[in-house]
């Protein structure tokens, strides 16, 4: 491909290694790093005058100073005569703040998309986004790709016993990305309805479905601290289910998460490579990871090449 430049942050440096092996181009040289006043720095050590430039840069880790290395390689792209940027962000920083739901609440997931736009992006790749409303906040060209295909095809790879199922959304929210997901398997459905008394942390479930029996496939967007799917496993144990497995897009899994995963009944849960696993693989072995490289790479090939991307939203790329 021609006319096109590829740059990394530092998030998920193996997920952008990927997508560039994919795309069979090379990440472009980039350096970042940090002045001793703890002010981020960054350095683009190639030519993009008239170049279509994509920054892959995630929401995880250390998550405000990746935002803002992100903002600095769109502007510091943008000021150098590149033809478009756009910002390839697997997981949404602030997603979980879109609405306001208390008084004097901010809505945080707005305000990234001001900054982002305000920055220089032309355009906005990213996965799953916690609320699809968040695309709204933008007055540029957003693509929220799913990873339902990549999740459709991992159960089928690895779950025996998939075809007498039972898919079970943890909360009502998630309702609709679990029914689809059943729809597709020929499975059941079941639904847990949660009352939070304070953010991460659940008050009361009740389980609405019958799962006596069944092997049970928790699906959600995100796992944090895991709190809350790991009580739906408890909740799913108790009503009878064979065996219990999750399935999250963004694998967080910060403060007690592991130790939570680890002393939890499930089977396994996997998540999908938008935040950087490598760590979590050395404390337990319950966890393991979807790759969803090529649907990224896939859907900068399309956008580069002004092709569709809606492909992407049922199909998984050979």
């Amino acid at each position: 491909m021609s006319n096109i430049k590829l740059f990394a942050g530092s998030s998920n440096i193996d997920l952008a290694q990927r997508i560039a092996d994919r795309l069979g181009i090379p990440l472009g040289k980039v350096k970042t790093g940090k002045f001793s006043n703890k002010e981020t720095c960054i350095e683009i050590g190639e030519s993009v005058r008239g170049e279509d430039v994509y920054i892959i840069q995630t929401g995880g880790g250390e998550i405000n100073d990746n935002l803002m290395e992100l903002l600095i390689m769109i502007n510091a792209c943008k000021i150098a005569s590149s033809s478009r940027v756009t910002a390839v962000i697997p997981c949404y920083p602030y997603a979980r703040q879109d609405k306001k739901d208390k008084s004097r609440a901010p809505i945080s997931a707005k305000l990234v998309a001001n900054i982002l736009s305000v920055a220089g992006a032309d355009h906005i790749i990213t996965m799953d986004l916690h609320a699809s409303q968040i695309q709204g906040f933008f007055d540029i060209p957003v693509d929220n790709l799913y990873a339902e295909p990549a999740v459709i095809k991992w159960i089928k790879s690895n779950i025996p016993d998939w075809r007498d199922s039972c898919v079970v959304s943890p909360d009502a929210g998630g309702a609709k990305r679990v029914t689809a997901i059943a729809d597709h398997l020929g499975a059941d459905f079941a639904l847990i309805h949660k009352e939070r008394k304070r953010a991460n942390e659940v008050d009361r479930m009740v389980l609405v479905g019958d799962v006596k029996g069944r092997v049970t496939i928790l699906v959600d967007d995100m796992a944090d601290t895991c709190g809350t799917i790991v009580l739906a496993a408890e909740k799913l144990k108790e009503a009878g289910a064979l065996r219990v497995y999750a399935i999250c897009t963004h694998g967080i899994l910060s403060g007690p998460a592991i130790t939570r995963i680890n002393s939890s009944p499930f089977e396994c849960i996997a998540v999908t490579n938008t935040l950087n696993q490598e760590h979590h693989g050395d404390l337990t072995n319950k966890v393991q990871t979807i790759d969803v490289s090529m649907m990224f790479a896939e859907a900068i090939r399309r956008t580069h090449n002004g092709e569709s991307v809606s492909y992407l939203f049922s199909n998984v790329p050979l």
